[in-house]
């Protein structure tokens, strides 16, 4: 990847661009691109910072207006790196003379070359300036940093297989924190194969914890630890295979994602988290709430942030839970609006194989750019559970708790909990073991059969709205469940 934007970055220079903005939360990297880009196209190199000026010898240091002014005393073809650009644009003086230095950089074959985390130009710039972003580290490159790790380290040894489990480990990681993670656990461990890969992993989850709107999740099941959503579950088995070179070759495009939308605790966290462990991807929690809630940080920054770590971890499944709630004030915050925008970008044109998998509840929170086609492969409407989805979520649930389900008569026990959810089936069982247990006995039919009639079904709550939800849904979205009585459902009104 950095070879791409070094690629791109010179072509940026050739075709006389004279301003870049050059997006990176490792500045050290990005001014060596910027260095590289400039030694092919045979300029030189400088840079510039508010507090050490000119090449850190002070000239034009303190303000934008200072910097402009000493770098305009340059005459042969250069590149010239601002670094902290993001903090440069609240002096006027110093962007209007900005402004009227670069028709004579261009003359003199000069780009000057933004370097910070997020660059929000100013609309007099806007369209002036090429952009690139660098992204984290690849595996290559990570590869590349630990043998210099290793090779600097006296006594310091690991074998191929160690090195790529350690590389695999680190990805997400900005260069430094991997080379800083590598070398503890190198010290910790002694080099020793599965000590070293669980140091760097846990280190690395500690250092993700800087981007508050994205964590990791550990799937405990795949699949065939949800009951029913059999038209889902099909679809998700069918793409196993299209992540692969293979399919590259065969012509098909990576599957890009899911949007899950229906009743509450009807299994579309548990699909969303039983993928990752189905395809043996790693599971990434996206909190919409935590981007927009740290008043200190950029929301675009933190998602951007985010955005870059599941890339770099790619291939990966990246699960946002009730989405409609982190982007319910578009229409009244101008932040919310333009991370939706950035956000919807990045669903329709990204090229690392992140799955994401939304879900939602609310269909009329959702924005209508979010349903277009091009952003999820597939909509699909999960609704309450069916006679024997009903049966089948009651079998998994027994035989978690150590029960076997052939001793209790499910079919009947599935016919009178017609309206109950999947999570509240769950918490039937969960509570008919608790008055066994009080009871000093083993469950049995009874103790099932009194927790499902004392269940208030969230149906009877909320009727109204499922069956708006439904009626919206008959049109719209494809049923998670193939079933004659779900699609009669479908068809009421």
């Amino acid at each position: 990847m950095s070879r791409a934007v070094d690629k791109e970055l010179s072509l940026l220079l050739r075709a006389g661009y004279k301003l870049v903005a050059l997006e990176s939360f490792e500045e050290d990297r990005a001014v060596r691109a910027a260095t590289r880009a400039a030694e092919s196209c045979e300029r030189a190199f400088h840079t510039w910072s508010l507090a050490a000026g000119l090449d850190g010898k002070g000239e034009g240091a303190g303000s934008l207006d200072a910097g402009v002014l000493a770098l305009e005393a340059l005459e042969k073809p250069a590149v010239i790196a601002l670094l902290d650009a993001h903090t440069l644009f609240g002096n006027v003086l110093g962007l209007r003379r900005l402004r009227d230095a670069l028709a004579r950089l261009g003359q003199r074959r000069q780009t000057l070359v933004l370097i910070a985390p997020l660059i929000e130009l100013p609309l007099e710039l806007e369209r002036e300036a090429g952009r690139l972003t660098l992204p984290l580290p690849t595996g290559p490159e990570l590869h590349a940093l630990f043998e210099r790790v290793l090779a600097s380290t006296p006594n310091a040894k690991a074998s191929p297989d160690v090195l790529a489990d350690c590389v695999r480990g680190a990805l997400g990681l900005t260069g430094n924190e991997a080379v800083r993670v590598f070398r503890k656990a190198l010290l910790a461990t002694g080099a020793e194969g599965d000590a070293m890969v669980a140091a760097i992993v846990r280190d690395k989850q500690k250092a993700l914890r800087r981007t508050p709107a994205l964590s990791f999740h550990d799937a405990s099941d795949d699949l065939s630890g949800i009951g029913g959503l059999g038209e889902l579950k099909r679809w998700l088995r069918e793409r196993r295979r299209a992540f692969g070179d293979e399919a590259r070759k065969f012509g098909l495009p990576a599957p890009r994602g899911l949007l899950l939308l229906g009743v509450q605790g009807c299994g579309k966290s548990l699909c969303a988290k039983a993928v990752a462990r189905e395809w043996r991807f790693p599971l990434l929690r996206l909190d919409l709430a935590s981007a927009f809630g740290d008043p200190t940080k950029s929301p675009e920054l933190t998602m951007r942030e985010a955005m870059a770590v599941a890339e770099s971890l790619a291939p990966a499944v990246l699960w946002i839970d009730e989405i409609e709630k982190g982007f319910a004030a578009t229409d009244r915050d101008p932040r919310a609006s333009r991370v939706l925008g950035a956000f919807l970008t990045w669903l329709a044109e990204k090229q690392a194989p992140v799955f994401v998998v939304a879900t939602a509840n609310d269909v009329t929170a959702l924005p209508p750019e979010l349903l277009r086609r091009g952003r999820f492969d597939e909509l699909f409407f999960v609704d309450l559970p069916s006679e024997d989805e009903r049966v089948e979520i009651l079998t998994i649930h027994l035989r978690k708790h150590g029960r076997d389900p052939l001793q209790f008569p499910l079919a009947q026990l599935a016919a009178n909990a017609s309206r109950l959810s999947g999570a509240e089936l769950e918490q039937v069982v969960a509570a008919a073991l608790n008055t066994a247990f009080s009871e000093r006995r083993e469950l049995g039919e009874n103790d099932l059969a009194n927790a499902i009639q004392e269940t208030v079904p969230l149906y009877e709550t909320y009727e109204e709205r499922i069956k708006e939800l439904r009626d919206w849904a008959r049109t719209r979205a494809r049923p998670a469940t193939v079933d004659g009585r779900i699609a009669g459902l479908f068809r009421t009104r």
